[in-house]
């Protein structure tokens, strides 16, 4: 039977890991940042689309766009004269997966 190592060794090696999925929590803890996110786990949008999914007001989704290419969320793709954004950060992505099927557009009982 293989020895575990020990518990002081396995939280040093956490500790980096556990910033970072602080990190990224950070950066999805905000209802509006939440919404995006929801409408980007159906696909790439633009920021028009994504304003008219989720009514957010164009200087308040140009924040929290940056905040989510900042935090390595999201990316944007240039097509001519418009930026199309999806998630990139695969945590945030199945994250969002989990989320999307039991909170974006479900019907309450």
């Amino acid at each position: 039977m293989k020895a575990s190592p020990p518990v002081h060794s396995l939280m040093e090696a956490m500790a980096p890991k556990a910033a970072g999925a602080a990190a990224l929590l950070s950066g999805l803890a905000n209802p509006h940042r939440l919404m995006i996110l929801c409408a980007l786990v159906e696909g790439e949008r633009n920021v028009g689309a994504l304003i008219a999914a989720t009514g957010i007001a164009p200087t308040s989704m140009s924040q929290h766009l940056n905040k989510l290419k900042d935090e390595g969320i999201v990316t944007a793709r240039r097509a001519h004269r418009t930026l199309f954004y999806s998630i990139t950060h695969p945590a945030a992505r199945d994250l969002m997966a989990v989320l999307h099927a039991h909170f974006c557009g479900k019907e309450e009982a």
